[in-house]
């Protein structure tokens, strides 16, 4: 029987806890999902460590495209060595020519130094392309670049959007992955959509699993916009629905 894994993208530490109350089977730790998702604080990293899931740290210095220069780089290298000292079980990183390929160099560099640091530490981090792969011009070109790098995983949305939009795409990808790359649908995955993404073969998906809370709005705090116009939550049981949908339809 094939294990489907449920992976909650969660920005703050009452996220963290709604997945795993709700029953996910993974974390990816970000900050600012209204633009994507950026790197997590180091207070989140650390409170978050001590989850009993899997937690994977998103590495993505700034909103906007994935093209870095030497000081992004940086950034993104010290995000990898929090991740490692602070003993979460992997990272999620990308980059992107100016024609949206994928930067195999910058990558590779990136991937030495999380192979470094988890020897060092005894502990393989887990290594997950982010969606930079869906601006590639060529998706299965990227797949192999991808494989070649030593990635464990690449989240994607086919290319589109929203997965949903993409079952041909992701299909053809699991295809060409034979295995040796979990492809990782994401993007607009609910319990509306889950059951014609899982046609594609995907074992893993990725979601957000929030609602928009009414009621939690301050006017003081949204005039001041030091909060957004609709706040929204990782929702327990949106969790624990996705998670149940999945382990029900096990192969």
């Amino acid at each position: 029987m094939t294990r489907r894994l449920l992976e909650v993208c969660v920005e703050d530490a009452r996220g963290v806890a709604a997945a795993v109350a709700g029953g996910a089977d993974r974390i990816e730790l970000c900050a600012a999902l209204d633009v994507g998702g950026l790197t997590p604080p180091a207070s989140l990293v650390h409170a978050a460590a001590q989850a009993p899931l899997p937690v994977h740290l998103l590495a993505r210095s700034r909103a906007g495209g994935f093209v870095h220069d030497a000081a992004e780089r940086a950034l993104v290298a010290d995000d990898i060595r929090t991740a490692a000292e602070a003993g979460l079980a992997g990272v999620v990183i990308g980059a992107s020519l100016p024609d949206h390929r994928l930067d195999a160099e910058t990558l590779a560099g990136w991937i030495a130094l999380a192979r470094e640091l988890g020897t060092a530490r005894g502990h393989r981090l887990s290594l997950t392309l982010h969606r930079a792969f869906d601006l590639a011009p060529d998706l299965p070109a990227a797949l192999a670049t991808a494989i070649d790098l030593g990635f464990d995983r690449i989240l994607t949305s086919g290319g589109q959007p929203s997965a949903v939009d993409a079952l041909p795409m992701l299909a053809t990808l699991v295809e060409r992955a034979a295995g040796r790359v979990v492809i990782l649908a994401g993007s607009g995955v609910s319990a509306a959509t889950l059951p014609a993404i899982l046609t594609t073969g995907v074992t893993e998906v990725h979601a957000s699993c929030r609602v928009a809370v009414a009621g939690e709005q301050d006017a003081l705090l949204a005039r001041f916009a030091f909060t957004p116009p609709v706040s929204r939550h990782t929702d327990v049981a949106t969790v624990a629905a996705l998670a149940t949908m999945l382990r029900t339809t096990e192969t």
